[in-house]
């Protein structure tokens, strides 16, 4: 039977099994990540950010929880691709050929712009929030006794968000050839998108108008670029329905 024939019920078939193979992957990707974790929160405590700040335990359980947090995000950060890849090739089926092999080219994308997004906070956003509370710290004379649960799940709380907004123009595109949204449709909601993106920014810096900003504009500029690859997503999808609409007229 084609997959356009199916019914809803092998429909919910196909993605249940499809969402078994994604949670069995994930779990084996959280148990490496176990043997990862060690490596990685060693790594960052010994960072240029983190040298000169002398890491507590205020809880027993604090060393753990971090181990266990770094496995999940670990886990979920190797399973991210085939997840992608499980739910293009569930929706597939209902686009035309050449936006298959489009489409299937955005999980390499997504995973790229995620790792900038991480990037560039741990590398430029972070290290300037450290200092800047750390020279806080010393004009007020308050002597920081750093928590190690605190200190990283204000890394992580700065760092996952940036990475996953970071796929905005991904998302936008994929939602374009889906015929979701339009670049009409994003043009118009430009000022609601902007609210929504400085709200966002204010809940992930620090109350400080420079570290807002610094993570403020690069997300409008990431909002203007997804307009810009949504009117050529959107060129793309009226030329595949024009060639189509041609198609079925010859026949």
């Amino acid at each position: 039977m084609k997959e356009q024939e199916m019914s809803v019920y092998e429909h919910i078939g196909e993605l249940r099994k499809r969402l078994i193979l994604v949670v069995f992957l994930f779990m084996m990707a959280t148990i490496g990540g176990f043997f990862l974790a060690e490596s990685i929160i060693v790594y960052l405590q010994h960072a240029d950010e983190a040298k000169e700040l002398t890491m507590n335990a205020f809880r027993l359980t604090d060393p753990l929880k971090i181990y266990m947090q770094f496995a999940f995000i670990i886990g979920c950060i190797l399973t991210a691709p085939v997840a992608l890849y499980q739910l293009w090739a569930f929706v597939s089926p209902g686009l035309y050929d050449k936006e298959r092999n489009v489409t299937l080219s955005y999980i390499p994308l997504s995973v790229i712009l995620f790792l900038s997004g991480i990037a560039f906070s741990y590398f430029i956003l972070f290290p300037f929030v450290v200092d800047f509370m750390t020279r806080i710290a010393e004009r007020l004379g308050v002597n920081q006794v750093i928590g190690i649960n605190e200190y990283f799940q204000f890394l992580l709380q700065l760092t996952i968000p940036f990475g996953l907004l970071f796929q905005l123009p991904v998302v936008i595109m994929f939602l374009t050839r889906l015929g979701m949204v339009t670049p009409m449709l994003l043009g118009h909601v430009r000022k609601y998108a902007y609210f929504v993106l400085l709200v966002i920014a204010a809940f992930i810096t620090p109350p400080e108008l420079l570290s807002h900003l610094m993570v403020t504009v690069p997300l409008l500029f990431l909002y203007e670029i997804s307009i810009v690859i949504s009117r050529f997503s959107y060129r793309k999808v009226l030329k595949a329905e024009e060639e189509a609409l041609k198609d079925q007229q010859k026949m």
